[in-house]
């Protein structure tokens, strides 16, 4: 009787309704469980890497699979090829980060995010040099895959235009790109120093904290599945209310 009733000419929209939303519920809470996954897996990633001794470079490892490793390295710096990340901050003082190649022993180069500079007085490369560190370096970090577009929407950098040949400013670390304008080798990734929480003169080192919980996922994907279940079952009770108040 409930079953022609959801069906009839009269609850047939409704009952369509019903059916997509608890659909919709349904499809949400697997996106929650694929979310929950990729975060287990970041969280897998990050551990297993912290775990490990310190990389020395140059080294024959394949560092794309080693994001958020710590890392030694040893060079000097090549100030004239050296870019800035736009839209960073130092608390509340708006700035830029340094990225700066490190020439290794081997011929090839790392990509040295050297850390936070102010955007007052630093409007051109030729500003930058006030920050030069001359000579061999001794650095320790952790290894960053570069990123080339947002994680949700915004500005990706921008094409060269006609006749430009290097950008000075750039949204992302996106190592592929910046290499394009360097004349030698460079890894596929690059260094993030260790923060030093003493030093209060640029560059001053960033590194993002982390948080390896599992977060809200699971608990949400019960919700979506409980509304889901909900239309689904509660549903059939309200028509029948409905039919049991017509007699």
């Amino acid at each position: 009787m409930i079953f022609r009733k959801m069906f009839s000419r009269s609850w047939i929209f409704t009952t369509i309704l019903v059916i997509l939303a608890a659909l919709v519920c349904a499809r949400l809470g697997i996106w929650q469980l694929d979310r929950l996954a990729q975060r287990r897996a970041f969280n897998a990633q990050v551990n297993a890497m912290r775990a490990m001794t310190a990389l020395e470079l140059p080294a024959k490892d394949d560092l794309t699979k080693m994001d958020w490793r710590a890392v030694r390295v040893k060079g000097t710096y090549d100030f004239e090829n050296q870019v800035a990340i736009r839209n960073q901050f130092n608390g509340n003082q708006p700035g830029y980060h340094l990225v700066t190649p490190l020439r290794l022993a081997d011929g090839e180069a790392v990509l040295v995010d050297r850390g936070w500079i102010p955007s007052d007085g630093n409007a051109a490369p030729a500003d930058w040099r006030k920050y030069d560190q001359p000579g061999e370096v001794a650095l320790s970090g952790i290894i960053r895959l570069s990123q080339a577009q947002p994680v949700f929407g915004g500005s990706s950098d921008p094409a060269l235009t006609p006749g430009q040949t290097r950008l000075d400013f750039w949204i992302f670390v996106n190592e592929q790109r910046i290499a394009a304008q360097i004349p030698y080798p460079i890894l596929p990734v690059y260094i993030q120093l260790d923060v030093d929480p003493k030093r209060t003169t640029p560059p001053i080192p960033f590194q993002p904290q982390l948080d390896l919980s599992e977060g809200p996922h699971l608990g949400y994907a019960y919700q979506w599945f409980a509304f889901s279940l909900l239309l689904l079952g509660g549903y059939p009770f309200y028509l029948k209310k409905q039919e049991s108040e017509k007699k």
